[in-house]
């Protein structure tokens, strides 16, 4: 199994990075192994979702039951697709400015500043499809914090 580990300090509120991550109907726009993202069922805790990954000519398309706490954390659980494992959180861990602690208070969504920590899990559900899409997703995997961080910049602009 494959575990990909990351995070960033980002001078965005959770609220914010939140927002990029559950807008999955807009990955295509802004990930380019995306072909298509697709929400195929909404919960009272979160959606049902698929994505179409289309790169190097490889393509392959899996779903994931994603359990959302608002401006908090997003959590995927495999639902289908070419993985025997896939399991993934999001988290967005609020940060105040040095000094900030006896301002105004600001909610923790809205700090100025967070942690974003993504963790990925899995493993394909064969060997010959492992040997195909597994550098594919790999590189996928790896990519995936600064895919979302630029996204940010595009969004809210830089700072």
């Amino acid at each position: 199994m494959k575990h990909v580990q990351k995070s960033v300090l980002l001078w965005y509120s959770p609220r914010e990075m939140y927002a990029l991550v559950t807008g999955l109907e807009d990955y295509p726009k802004f990930l380019p192994w995306c072909d298509r993202a697709e929400v195929i069922q909404t919960h009272p805790d979160g959606v049902t979702a698929r994505l179409h990954l289309g790169i190097a000519g490889v393509r392959h398309a899996f779903t994931t039951r994603n359990i959302n706490v608002d401006n908090e954390s997003v959590t995927m659980q495999l639902v289908d697709g070419p993985f025997s494992h896939l399991e993934g959180i999001w988290r967005f861990l609020p940060l105040q400015k040095p000094g900030q602690a006896g301002d105004t208070p600001v909610l923790p969504a809205d700090s100025p500043a967070c942690k974003v920590e993504f963790s990925l899990r899995y493993a394909f559900s064969s060997r010959p499809l492992q040997m195909v899409v597994s550098p594919v997703f790999d590189r996928i995997a790896n990519t995936f914090v600064d895919a979302f961080v630029k996204r940010a910049e595009q969004v809210y602009g830089p700072r």
